[in-house]
């Protein structure tokens, strides 16, 4: 099977060495994404404005890849508070809330950058 990498431009991805996303054959995987707009963290104190731009930056690199938001199966969302749980799942519901894909919300203890309150990975399985 073909892979085919999807990146975002980022000098972090041949730093790190990773892709913003990996398609092989009609799976797609999403790295964990920040709430990030020309290299700057945006909706900085607000968990709801950083789920809404990390699902942009997921949706555009999904469809880059030949996919849809309704392709996908699984997300990961890491937050620094669960109380914030409302505000991320409300942003998330926004996007998924007629595909239900599976999901997690874990809390951890920290993210690449003071400024991320969220983190969200995605997997993506492209049926027709």
């Amino acid at each position: 099977m073909s892979r085919l990498n999807i990146s975002s431009g980022a000098k972090w991805e041949d730093l790190v060495g990773y892709s913003r996303a990996v398609r092989i054959g009609n799976t797609i995987e999403v790295s964990g994404t920040v709430a990030i707009k020309e290299g700057q963290a945006v909706g900085i104190g607000d968990p709801y404005a950083q789920t809404v731009r990390i699902l942009e930056i997921i949706k555009e690199s999904i469809e880059n890849a030949g996919g849809s938001l309704e392709d996908v199966i699984r997300t990961r969302i890491y937050v620094l508070d669960a109380n914030d749980w409302e505000k991320v799942g409300r942003a998330h519901s926004e996007f998924f809330g007629k595909i239900k894909p599976a999901t997690s919300m874990i809390e951890i203890s920290g993210l690449i950058s003071d400024d991320y309150l969220v983190e969200i990975e995605a997997s993506a399985v492209i049926s027709s």
